[in-house]
């Protein structure tokens, strides 16, 4: 699974609702997209699949599940 890092966006808007409630206007700030993502491997689910995984991928991975 290829995903957003979702402690990542929730401190983001923690962030932003700080300002808010510090009386920001939400139309005057900026729009984020995510920065950070995730490599998570279920290697269990890969070879119920029948698919094999090149070992350069997993060592990339962030994540490797057994």
């Amino acid at each position: 699974m290829y995903a957003t890092n979702y402690y990542d966006i929730f401190r983001r808007a923690a962030i932003l609702t700080d300002k808010i409630l510090k009386g920001a206007k939400p139309a005057n700030l900026p729009i984020q997209q995510p920065t950070k993502f995730e490599l998570v491997i279920n290697r269990t689910t890969a070879k119920a699949l029948g698919l094999d995984i090149p070992t350069t991928l997993l060592a990339t991975a962030d994540e490797v599940i057994e």
